[in-house]
């Protein structure tokens, strides 16, 4: 069987178990987005600077995400996550994956993009004292991945990729600007992944990504997508 586009991008499993040594800890839930623009025939992703100051993975770029916060599944939304989708996020996670904790999910990825990219998806409500000035609008939503990060870590995320087209919810893009969690943005070719520094697991999802835009421009909601975790020292890529 032939290599899929991202694995070769991952890192080496023996250089990571070498690098470990931390006490075994529950993968924390973490969503992040890609939020893709179609320009002159070719697919961009928007990625970000980690801020310097930060003490897990800083100067990296990455796409904004974040950890799942607890008031993520209170919040009001609009539109449903597919069918398909849910599938997906209940795939090997367990009976606590509920609808609210799915929903949640895609919730903290809307949020993280706005707190730190500037990026609402959403309609706005005028509502003074809600989390969002905007309710999050979930059924453009596309599942493209999920990672763990490998045991031995300070920290551990298991983090679902979500992933939309601006042009198909008239994303405003005027609102983009940097923030203190990413302190430079920057639109990437999905096809051409060029000379930033991004950690190897987002370029595996970035070449992944690549690949299903070939099969499906429109990324299908029952597109298979990469599930990357470490098992015995061994990186492993399921397809879900």
């Amino acid at each position: 069987m032939s290599e899929a586009p991202g694995q070769a991008y991952l890192p080496n499993a023996a250089m990571l178990a070498a690098q470990g040594g931390y006490p075994a800890l529950r993968p924390r839930d973490a969503a992040t987005l890609l939020l893709l623009r179609r320009d002159q025939g070719k697919v961009q992703v928007l990625s970000g600077r980690r801020s310097g100051s930060h003490k897990f993975m800083p100067g990296v770029y990455v796409f904004p995400g974040g950890r799942r916060d607890p008031t993520d599944s209170r919040i009001v939304v609009s539109g449903t996550l597919a069918e398909a989708i849910a599938r997906k996020l209940a795939y090997k996670s367990g009976p606590r994956m509920t609808q609210a904790r799915m929903r949640a999910l895609a919730v903290a990825a809307i949020r993280e993009t706005y707190e730190e990219a500037g990026i609402a998806i959403g309609l706005p409500h005028g509502k003074l004292e809600a989390a969002l000035p905007f309710t999050p609008n979930l059924s453009p939503l596309r599942l493209v991945g999920r990672a763990i990060t490998p045991p031995g870590r300070s920290r551990r995320f298991d983090t679902r990729f979500f992933a939309l087209f601006a042009d198909e919810v008239n994303v405003d893009l005027t609102g983009l600007r940097p923030s203190a969690e990413l302190d430079a943005l920057e639109w990437v070719n999905v096809d051409e992944i060029g000379d930033l520094k991004m950690p190897g697991i987002t370029l595996a999802i970035l070449a992944d990504i690549g690949a299903m835009l070939k099969i499906s421009p429109e990324l299908t909601v029952d597109l298979p997508v990469p599930f990357y975790y470490m098992r015995s020292g061994k990186f492993i890529r399921e397809e879900i």
